[in-house]
């Protein structure tokens, strides 16, 4: 398996953004919060005009392998903050420094002087939340799902990029 190389996705990469999410993002997420909570991610954030928006924006990464996406990851902002809303590695990637690279090129996009950055991630994404504490984010608060299903709750981490 070749060694994925990052690069800003162009509009070009849309729709193999969208299958990524469909076959990846569904996957992982049904045993986390259930078939139909993982089906309504998919469909919100995977679709073409949320992702052609993002890659217009220049808001996303990915990284690539034999032709094929290996990892995404997406940037935006929540009023002042930044904050990454993707970051996914095909599990066949996995545990080869993928996420980091991914996330690394995430921050190398932010303007000069952004001081902390934002991440979020589901209650039930343990996972992620691993992931995330390794690479030096601190869970600052945990929304609750407004369903009431503890696992659809929303865990908000920050890491401080500028001491």
């Amino acid at each position: 398996m070749a060694e994925p190389v990052l690069r800003n996705a162009d509009r070009d990469d849309v729709m193999a953004i969208c299958r990524f999410g469909e076959e990846h993002v569904q996957s992982h997420y049904t045993p986390l919060i259930g078939e139909e909570a993982a089906g309504k991610q998919v469909r919100m954030w995977w679709n073409v005009t949320n992702i052609g928006a993002a890659v217009a924006r220049g808001s996303v990464v990915v990284a690539e392998a034999d032709g094929l996406l290996a990892g995404v990851g997406q940037r935006g902002r929540a009023g002042d903050d930044h904050v990454i809303y993707k970051l996914y590695v095909d599990p066949r990637h996995r545990g080869r420094g993928l996420g980091p690279r991914l996330l690394d090129a995430l921050i190398g996009q932010l303007p000069a002087g952004a001081d902390r950055l934002y991440i979020e991630h589901f209650v039930a994404n343990e996972r992620a939340g691993a992931f995330y504490e390794r690479e030096g984010f601190a869970v600052e608060r945990i929304e609750p799902s407004p369903t009431g299903d503890p696992a659809l709750g929303v865990v908000w981490r920050v890491r401080v990029l500028i001491p």
